[in-house]
């Protein structure tokens, strides 16, 4: 297990309220040591595999964060071009970066193909087919990975939930279509097939709906290899769940070990694309209190950060701990974390029990490195939060907020 190096209301060697002083709020704040132990806790679980990861860059795309990440050996699992660049400046070589997702554009697939992209994980006969043909242009040999679809439920939110037909991801395995594509791909000139592929949602708490897909994954693939089909690896995707609510080091041993179970001596080199299990615990939101509102039976705490800032309490119903920095005495009624946009939905945190907060008092939003900054949005023309990273004793400003000034001039008037 992995330590919070946010727990309490300091980071390891800086002190929060300054940083919010310093560089102003809504903040986002990273550990750099933070990501490091994450990343080497999760590698250090599959020791006994022939494995290799890849972070997912959807959960944090920050420049800073990939470079630490790729200096620790990480790969990319990305889902667009934009993504792809991100990690090659950040220093990920193409070829150990995955492309996944279901709608890849020709123009996206013939860059990352010229590029020399690790492996495609394909999702559908259409971008088989589009992949075949961009291939054949190109007179390239296109690395592709099926990515199945196993019908297992997750357990977790539904519009994070990836492993069920009624999803837009993967193709069947139940209906012999999995199987039929993967013949078609291993018979194709322009393509080098590089297994197969499952990743069946995001925030698993459980390890039992892992085991039901893997045992299924590794089923399909045991039949294929008794047809005489090369199946030289199994992409397990990412998916690892964290407290939210408690702030408990993420379990990696277990996931490790269960994993190790199922797969030791079986052959297969083995893929893994986590994401929020590396990148959560290591990041906060810093916001300022600008307004304390009495509404009868609770509080309004009203902050500068808003939905456009943190996202995921609104779009996913979230739980974040929220912390005030600043030492008060207890308060009896309950408060609602709000921010300033014009939305009943713009909280941060509802009903929590908070000291008496002034105006002026720092709130920390805990577990925010993941699926935080990356959903960031100019809504009611906010400029984004800006992101800081903290690496030993020295503070690194990964992506400095925006004027206003600067915002409208992404803009021309037509007339």
């Amino acid at each position: 297990m992995t330590m919070n190096p946010f727990d309490g209301a300091h980071a390891p060697y800086v002190d929060l309220n300054s940083l919010a002083t310093a560089y102003g709020t809504p903040l986002y704040v990273y550990s750099a040591d933070g990501f490091i132990a994450s990343y080497q806790g999760f590698a250090a679980s599959l020791s006994a595999l022939d494995s290799h990861i890849h972070f997912a860059v959807k959960a944090n795309s920050a420049l800073g964060v990939l470079q630490v990440l790729a200096k620790q050996g990480a790969g990319a699992d990305i889902v667009s071009y934009g993504e792809m660049k991100r990690a090659m400046m950040a220093g990920i070589p193409p070829e150990k970066i995955v492309f996944s997702g279901v709608g890849k554009t020709d123009a996206e697939l013939a860059s990352a193909l010229t590029d020399g992209i690790g492996q495609i994980n394909a999702e559908s006969s259409a971008e088989i087919d589009h992949i075949m043909r961009i291939a054949e242009q190109l007179d390239v040999i296109a690395p592709v990975c099926l990515r199945v679809n196993v019908n297992v439920d997750p357990k977790s939110h539904a519009k994070i939930s990836t492993g069920q037909r009624s999803t837009k991801f993967g193709i069947p395995v139940d209906d012999g279509q999995a199987k039929i594509l993967y013949k078609a791909i291993c018979q194709n000139p322009h393509i080098k097939p590089m297994g197969l592929a499952v990743h069946i949602g995001s925030q698993l708490t459980e390890l039992e709906p892992f085991e039901t897909a893997y045992l299924e994954l590794l089923g399909l693939a045991d039949r294929l290899r008794a047809d005489g089909y090369d199946v030289p690896g199994l992409d397990l995707g990412g998916g690892l769940g964290i407290d939210y609510a408690t702030n408990q080091p993420v379990d990696f041993a277990s996931y490790g070990r269960l994993v190790t179970r199922i797969f030791s001596n079986r052959g297969y080199r083995l893929g893994f694309e986590p994401g929020r299990s590396i990148a959560a615990d290591n990041g906060v939101l810093l916001t300022k209190t600008i307004f304390v509102k009495d509404g009868g039976d609770k509080r309004f705490v009203i902050v500068d950060a808003a939905m456009n800032d943190l996202l995921r309490p609104t779009l996913y119903e979230a739980y974040h701990t929220i912390d005030c920095l600043s030492p008060r005495d207890p308060h009896p009624l309950p408060a609602d974390i709000v921010g300033p946009v014009c939305e009943t939905g713009d909280y941060l945190g509802l009903g929590r029990t908070l000291p008496d907060v002034q105006e002026g008092d720092i709130l920390v939003v805990r577990s925010a490195g993941a699926y935080g900054a990356v959903m960031m949005s100019n809504y009611n023309t906010r400029p984004e939060a800006a992101e800081i990273l903290l690496d030993g004793d020295k503070v690194h400003v990964l992506r400095p907020r925006r004027t206003l000034d600067e915002l409208l001039a992404l803009e021309h008037l037509p007339l």
